[in-house]
Parts: C-alpha cells; structure tokens; sequence
C-alpha cells in the first residue's frame, strides 16, 4: 500500500499557491485561511493465488473422476496433480498481496480425498482379483446373466 498526500490549490484575489493543512499564507500576514489536506490511499486488490485456484479445479475433477469408479486411475493422477499445487498455493498466499489460502486449503482436502479413495479402489480391486474364488463367483454370475439373455442375442467371445 502506498499513502499519497497533495496538496490542494486554493485560489486568493489575484494569486493561485498550493497550502498544505492548517499552514498561514506566504506572506505571513495572518489572513489565517487554513487548507484541508487531502490523503488518497491508492490500493491494489488482492490478488487470489492461481496455484491455489487450479488446486481447487483439480481437486473436484480428481474427485468426480474417481467416484466413477472407471475413471479412478485418471482421478489419482489429479488428485496427485492438485495436491501438489493446492501446497504451491498455500506457499504463496503467504505472500503480501496474494490471497487464496482457503481455496488452497479446499483444493488440498479434495485432491487428498480423491487420492484416499483411488487408493481404496485400486486395493480393493487388487485384492479381489488374487481371490480365486471370489473371480470364480464373478464368472458364474456373467455366465448366468449371459444364459438369462434372449436366444436372438448374440454374445461375443
């Protein structure tokens, strides 16, 4: 932020000079008029971390691919994408003049949800497919909705 005072002209009967608050006139001959001072704080706005904004934005696509089910490998990938830069983001809302750090913080618990539940999926299935039996209950139960099919269809192999 920077602070700017000016002075304001003030206009007598025949000369323009420029007083600063409560100051008597040149001349010293105690007119007595007394200028206000004028104070212009001139401020940018804050400015939101776009780290922290992407962290977001990868944080809910990484969460909606992984609550696909069939996407979870892609959601793992953002999830990982959006943690990193939802930690960028939380750095650099430190910073004077940058903000963000709610949206960072947003964009890392989304992004760390979606990596939990990729996780979750990729053991759960990696543990159901070195169960024999439980790939055996899953092909007898394709072989019966295929046998529960109309005869006109055709199944390939």
């Amino acid at each position: 932020m920077s602070a700017r005072s000016g002075a304001t002209p003030v206009s007598g009967d025949d000369d323009a000079t420029t007083r600063r608050g409560g100051a008597a006139d040149a001349d010293g001959g105690g007119r007595g008029r007394s200028v206000e001072v004028e104070q212009r704080v001139i401020t940018k706005p804050a400015r939101t971390s776009v780290a922290a904004v992407f962290a977001l934005v990868f944080g809910v696509a990484a969460l909606f691919s992984v609550l696909t089910v069939i996407l979870s490998p892609l959601g793992l990938v953002l999830g990982v994408i959006g943690l990193i830069l939802g930690l960028v983001g939380l750095r650099m809302a430190r910073r004077p003049g940058i903000t963000g750090a709610g949206v960072a913080s947003g964009g890392v618990v989304l992004s760390m949800v979606a990596v939990l539940v990729a996780i979750a999926f990729a053991v759960g299935v990696v543990t159901f497919l070195n169960n024999q039996s439980a790939v055996d209950r899953l092909q007898q139960q394709v072989q019966n909705l295929r046998d529960k099919l109309p005869a006109h269809v055709t199944i390939p192999h």
